[in-house]
């Protein structure tokens, strides 16, 4: 049978213990002694398996964007993000013209129905835009911002083949009651993000079925003493799952142990939220038709707005553990189990478990450097 041998691994409801682990068919099999006997996987002394990571924000990679609306770009970037053990991803959208993000949608819909077995999975798409606060576009152009619309919504359902697992919208703006309620019915994530709510219209936006909140503290109304507005509702709503980008530049440090200290272990989310830069040399980028220079790990615009990360899934891990000082294991909770369960597909990914997809990140304990990824049982990364 094959599989790891006699390997550190991180299992689910026992922690790291040394173990076997056989798959077979994309699935694992058996876990404990002398499961597998051959057709043997053989890891150095410093590895550890852990579940694959689940990158739920992630518009580009390696020179390619969502928004190219290709499958070749797709397909550059589900096999860069393998070098970091990110196994599946939703493909991301931003603020663009109706038939730019229609055009991507259907990319992402042509993907994930040719089964490709190379590189990471596609889950589905994350609609982030256009459906925000024209006061916090972030990076995102603000020409194309529209209000929240079943109606158009619908056409971008259609578009990626009823692909589109999160949207990411503003909770105070015209429509965006009945767009979160239509996700709600649907088994759709309603994720606040670019917004200038305050308190009092994020909190009962959750009322109506909104349950994530996009890249949190970056685009949205921050803490102040007589409003807490957004980020004030995510840490004080334990209903909220929080993606956050730990790259210690859209976040510090402290705002991370913040975020973590104040939120229930399972809705804490890491997020790369990494645009085409990513996995390339420094130097001039483009997200959503504008220029961003990439300098020492940071994309801004011209203008300095950050535009977007070029932030690797391990290395907001290792940030995490060793900047902010969490524990190994949770860290791991935030990249796996968390965005599986934010999701809906804890059941089948998210952790390492018997019956469960063979989908795993072999990390360096030491550096936090990948070393294998594995797909569906299958070695779709070595270093």
């Amino acid at each position: 049978m094959k599989g790891f041998k006699n390997v550190n691994a991180y299992v689910e409801g026992k922690g790291i213990v040394k173990t076997d682990i056989s798959f077979d068919n994309g699935l694992i099999t058996a876990i404990g002694e002398n499961v597998v006997n051959d057709d043997v996987i053989t890891l150095p002394d410093n590895a550890v398996v852990l579940p694959g990571f689940i990158d739920q924000h992630i518009h580009g990679a390696d020179g390619s964007d969502g928004m190219d609306g290709t499958v070749e770009n797709l397909s550059k970037i589900a096999n860069a993000v393998v070098k970091e053990g990110t196994t599946c991803f939703l493909a991301t959208t931003m603020t663009q013209s109706p038939e730019n993000i229609i055009k991507a949608l259907t990319a992402v819909n042509d993907y994930v129905n040719l089964n490709k077995t190379e590189g990471a999975e596609i889950l589905g798409a994350h609609l982030e835009g256009p459906f925000i606060s024209s006061k916090h576009v972030g990076a995102q152009p603000p020409q194309y911002v529209v209000n929240p619309s079943v109606e158009t919504f619908e056409k971008y359902v259609k578009a990626s083949g009823n692909h589109i697992k999160i949207v990411s919208f503003a909770p105070e703006v015209e429509g965006a009651e009945e767009l979160a309620k239509y996700c709600v019915k649907n088994g759709i994530v309603a994720s606040i993000g670019h917004t200038s709510a305050k308190y009092a219209e994020a909190n009962a936006s959750v009322e109506f079925g909104m349950s994530n909140v996009t890249h949190t503290f970056n685009a949205q109304t921050g803490l102040h003493h007589r409003d807490v507005g957004v980020v004030g509702t995510a840490l004080l709503n334990d209903k909220l799952n929080c993606e956050i980008i730990c790259d210690t530049i859209h976040l510090s440090v402290p705002a991370i142990k913040l975020v973590i200290k104040n939120k229930p272990h399972d809705k804490v989310t890491l997020i790369t939220d990494s645009m085409r830069a990513k996995h390339l040399p420094d130097g001039e980028s483009e997200l959503g038709g504008q220029l961003v220079i990439v300098k020492n790990g940071e994309a801004r615009l011209v203008d300095g707005t950050l535009a977007g990360s070029v932030l690797k899934m391990n290395d907001a891990i290792k940030n995490v553990v060793e900047k902010v000082g969490v524990p190994f294991t949770d860290a791991i909770d935030f990249a796996t189990v968390n965005p599986a369960k934010n999701l809906g597909v804890y059941n089948e990914r998210g952790s390492i478990a018997v019956g469960k997809k063979a989908d795993f990140a072999v990390m360096d304990k030491n550096t936090y450097e990948i070393l294998l990824t594995v797909r569906n049982g299958v070695v779709v990364y070595q270093k």
